[in-house]
């Protein structure tokens, strides 16, 4: 039986080894059969740079910037035409429009979620304070009122029991009830 488990749990644990190799790899990249391959070495020479999706460190390889034409002009050159690369750039507000879109989107629905909460608070509270009021109305009018005790059997409300019952129905009234 023990055997059973310690079988099971080894089992277990060399399958999650397994299926947890690509999370530690450190390198990725697609061979020149154009399958992906994980590893935690670097992938051999004849691997292009463009085939390597990632690498040591938080962030994917980049692709090789090929050298242009103004990067091989002279620095007069590269200054005259900044200005034309700078309006093709687009201009950082230092938000995100979209963020705060979704910030507000977010706010506004959970500030309406606790409105209909509230909302329904109070229909409960106002319903609660009706029927405490035509208890304590029944309680006022001098009927006859029947109760059932924990046998389950019936019993008239005594004038004590009336008077008890009213005071705490009054309890209610002012500490739940007030308009």
């Amino acid at each position: 039986m023990i055997y059973k488990i310690l079988i099971r749990t080894l089992a277990l644990a060399v399958v999650g080894c397994v299926f947890a190799l690509p999370a530690l790899a450190q390198w990725q990249w697609i061979d020149k059969d154009g399958k992906k391959v994980f590893s935690d070495r670097a992938p051999p020479v004849d691997v292009l740079q463009k085939n390597i999706l990632k690498q040591p460190g938080l962030k994917p390889a980049s692709p090789a910037i090929p050298v242009t034409s103004l990067e091989a002009a002279p620095v007069s050159a590269k200054v005259a035409s900044s200005p034309a690369q700078n309006s093709a750039a687009p201009k950082l507000l230092g938000k995100d429009i979209e963020l705060e879109a979704r910030k507000k989107h977010t706010a506004d629905l959970e500030k309406a979620q606790k409105q209909i909460e509230n909302d329904k608070l109070a229909a409960a509270k106002t319903d609660n304070c009706e029927r405490v009021r035509k208890g304590q109305a029944s309680l006022l009018s001098g009927v006859r009122i029947a109760v059932v005790n924990v046998k389950g059997e019936r019993e008239v409300m005594d004038d004590n029991t009336r008077l008890l019952e009213t005071r705490r129905l009054q309890a209610i009234v002012d500490s739940d009830c007030t308009k």
